[in-house]
Parts: structure tokens; C-alpha cells; sequence
């Protein structure tokens, strides 16, 4: 069964363009790299909601732990933490329609 990694977090304020520029160089091909498949990115406008949610699509459990257990997948999460603050993760079964 394919697995949603869901992920948000708030950019820490200041650090914008920094944000844009390694999520866009370095961030989201880094993720693909290791085998998700982004599948939707959103943004929160206004309420109390992480600011950002990313999915990404991974086939099967043991894949998706397998990434977010990686060496790779810790040098590009450390990097995004300079940038966010309020960052979860979680692994959810994959459902249609919006998830989080």
C-alpha cells in the first residue's frame, strides 16, 4: 500500500528568500532523489495552521521508513531546520482527497 509522508512546518520569520532559494535548489529535488513523489504542496493564508504542508507519495511502509532513516534524508532535513520552525512529519496510508 502506498504511503503519504506529510510534512509541515512555519518559515521562520526573515529567512524567506533563503527558505525559497534551498527548498527549490536543494530541498525538493533532494526528496525526489530519494524516491517520493511530491504530490501537493499548500499554503495557509490566514487561521492557525502550519504555513506550509507538503505531501509526498512513497510505495510502502518499509520505503518510506527506509528514506526518513537515511543519512541523505537527515543532511536535507537539518538544512531545512535553519529555515522553519514547527516542523512535524508524519506517515499516513494513502487516501484520496486532501490529507493532513
Amino acid at each position: 500500500m502506498n504511503v503519504k509522508v506529510i510534512m509541515s512546518w512555519d518559515i521562520v520569520q526573515g529567512r524567506e528568500q533563503e527558505y525559497f532559494e534551498f527548498v527549490v535548489r536543494s530541498f525538493m529535488p533532494g526528496v525526489q532523489k530519494l524516491g517520493m513523489a511530491l504530490s501537493d504542496a499548500w499554503v495557509t493564508i490566514y487561521g492557525e495552521h502550519p504555513q506550509i504542508l507538503v505531501g509526498a507519495v512513497v510505495p510502502g511502509l518499509e520505503k518510506a521508513q527506509e528514506i526518513i532513516t537515511s543519512e541523505e534524508w537527515f543532511r536535507l532535513n537539518d538544512k531545512l531546520l535553519d529555515f522553519v520552525e514547527n516542523y512535524e512529519l508524519k506517515l499516513a496510508p494513502l487516501q484520496g482527497g486532501f490529507q493532513f
